[in-house]
């Protein structure tokens, strides 16, 4: 375990006064008026980094094949680019989506000029931003959110190695190379080190309070994306198995994805449908008040970077369990101020679900030890201290 170690916040007075610095943010994740709660962990701290004098504008992006967006944060818009659909287009699109932006970006930077760029994913965001950078003689930087740090295994078999390609050039020519876990860093080429820094993601301490337990049920819930590597599956099996010794529990699952109808059947072969209700995507409020309002939190994710659903269970004073191997080890201290198994293990999991239904004073002592892990130093400020940090850095 080697969770960040605690960062004292600064306020907007005592930052450098004056130095107002204009960033802008390339990112295919974020919040429209179609789906509110998408890119949530790239939305959040942008808006506090106005109280670090960085002031930021940002243009989010989706291919021209899919569903128009409109924006519902301010300071942000949607444009639209041409690219090949599927995994051909992730290798060739920067060219062309640095050509879809150009002329808003350089409105931008005459209205306020930018003194640097922050992509989020290195193809297609980092390769437009580091061709865009060129042009403006201004840095930039880029952001890795997941395991999966070359895109090889969302292009597949056939096109891994050009996605590798790329995206080591972009590695290569970014001023920094933003992790979310020493667990992301320690997917980069041992030569990058001295560029990369982690920051990790924050929690709104205020959106995700931690309240007394008030319901009489027990509860667990798992906040994800329904696909296989979340191995929902898994917490399936385990909670059949958890229900013989606690019958008196529900399991109720907030997200959607590909698996959804799988996962339904599942639940009925098991015998277990009607403790199991499916949720489906929630506003980001419904979220934090099923956080809660749970008993335990559990998400056994087998490829996670980091999960800011963990996070954000943990502000709310719930034990939350994850997985050993993944970024959440970073922060969940095992049997501090929460519970970790091994991957595809459904008797570890339903044990530790068992030992926690059981033992509320278990409960609150990691659930208040998981706050104060939180509000020490995963904060939105703590983030956003970090992230200004780094800009300023950058432009040096």
């Amino acid at each position: 375990m080697s969770a960040a170690a605690a960062l004292p916040l600064v306020t907007r007075e005592a930052s450098v006064a004056g130095r107002r610095l204009h960033v802008l943010t390339l990112t295919p994740f974020f919040p429209s008026a179609q789906n509110p709660a998408q890119g949530c962990f790239i939305a959040e701290p942008v808006e506090r980094l106005s109280d670090f004098d960085i002031e930021t504008r940002v243009i989010a992006l989706k291919p021209f094949y899919r569903s128009s967006q409109d924006p519902c944060i301010a300071g942000s818009e949607w444009k639209n680019f041409y690219c090949v659909p599927g995994n051909v287009g992730l290798v060739t699109s920067g060219t062309l989506l640095a050509r879809a932006i150009r002329t808003r970006v350089l409105e931008l930077h005459h209205s306020s000029p930018i003194r640097m760029i922050h992509a989020h994913t290195a193809l297609p965001c980092g390769e437009a931003a580091m061709i865009l950078s060129k042009e403006m003689n201004i840095p930039f930087v880029v952001s890795v959110h997941g395991l999966d740090v070359f895109a090889e295994k969302q292009a597949g078999k056939w096109l891994a190695r050009w996605t590798k390609r790329s995206s080591m050039r972009v590695y290569r020519e970014a001023r920094t190379i933003v992790c979310i876990s020493e667990k992301v860093r320690e997917q980069l080429p041992d030569d990058f080190r001295e560029k990369t820094r982690v920051i990790y993601n924050g929690v709104d301490r205020n959106l995700f309070e931690a309240v007394p337990e008030s319901s009489s049920r027990l509860r667990i819930l798992s906040v994800g994306n329904l696909i296989a590597i979340k191995d929902h599956a898994l917490l399936l099996r385990a909670f059949a198995q958890t229900l013989r010794t606690v019958p008196d529990v529900v399991l109720d699952i907030i997200g959607d994805g590909p698996e959804r109808s799988s996962l339904i059947r599942f639940a009925e072969m098991l015998g277990i449908s009607s403790q199991v209700r499916f949720l489906g995507p929630q506003s980001r409020q419904a979220v934090a008040r099923a956080m809660q309002d749970c008993t335990v939190f559990a998400l056994p994710s087998r490829y996670e970077g980091l999960g800011c659903v963990y996070l954000e269970a943990m502000s709310c004073g719930k034990p939350s369990v994850g997985c050993f191997g993944q970024g959440i080890e970073e922060v969940i201290d095992h049997g501090r101020n929460g519970f970790l198994v091994h991957p595809r293990d459904e008797v570890a999991l339903s044990n530790s679900l068992s030992v926690l239904l059981q033992d509320p004073n278990l409960r609150r002592k990691l659930g208040n030890a998981a706050r104060d892990t939180i509000l020490k130093s995963h904060t939105l400020d703590h983030q956003a201290q970090r992230l200004a940090e780094l800009y300023r850095e950058a432009v040096v």
